[in-house]
């Protein structure tokens, strides 16, 4: 299943566009807060899937009844681009676990790509929610490598996937390898450069939010 949210308006949209121009990215800071927004936006709206159980709750001049949450999920993020993604999310679910990843893609001499794995940190998964937040689906690689790992040690509950800017290949990759997530996306571009950069997506993550790397 795959929810995009550019296909209704929301104020979701105006942070991609400030996200996505080139003017507006040159304030660091406003770039990170935009990532974390959209990054609150989204798990909002992943909070509507979630199981919910009553409570009572004793107010100054009563009692209340409400639904709260049954479990809080598990937040997971692939370093360094997905870190304010990840902390929007954790605003909205604030009593969450957490998981790291460190990735990151080798181009060989021959052109073929090749995906690594140096670092993982992360609780016990078995019987929990699991979102995965990284801002760019480019090839899908990197994501389904990081997942299918975690699928294949533990049993995992259910998985959602969000990201800010998806490739329309990436999209169908992840689909075909993990067939059981939930995507939630903020919008869906058409193009790939020969480097996996999305295009016109928004240029590299990772350095707008935190400075160029060597």
């Amino acid at each position: 299943m795959v929810t995009i949210l550019t296909k209704e308006n929301s104020i979701a949209n105006h942070y991609l566009v400030e996200l996505r121009d080139i003017n507006i990215q040159q304030d660091r800071m406003r770039f990170r807060r935009n990532l974390e927004r959209l990054g609150e936006i989204i798990a909002y709206e992943i909070s509507k899937t979630l199981d919910y159980e009553p409570v009572t709750v004793q107010t100054p001049l009563g009692i209340a009844s409400h639904q709260i949450l049954q479990e809080q999920p598990i937040l997971a993020t692939i370093m360094r681009a997905g870190l304010p993604f990840h902390q929007g999310m954790l605003n909205v679910f604030d009593h969450a676990d957490s998981a790291f990843f460190a990735a990151y893609r080798h181009t060989k001499k021959s052109g073929e790509m090749e995906v690594h794995k140096k670092y993982v940190n992360t609780p016990n998964l078995d019987e929990r929610i699991l979102i995965m937040a990284d801002p760019m689906l480019a090839t899908g690689r990197s994501l389904v490598l990081c997942c299918k790992d975690l699928l294949a040690e533990y049993n995992i509950k259910e998985l959602h996937i969000a990201v800010a800017i998806a490739s329309e290949e990436g999209l169908q990759h992840v689909r075909a390898f993990l067939p059981e997530a939930h995507l939630w996306v903020g919008d869906v571009d058409n193009e790939m450069t020969s480097k996996s950069y999305i295009v016109p997506g928004l240029g590299d993550a990772g350095d707008l939010a935190y400075g160029n790397k060597e």
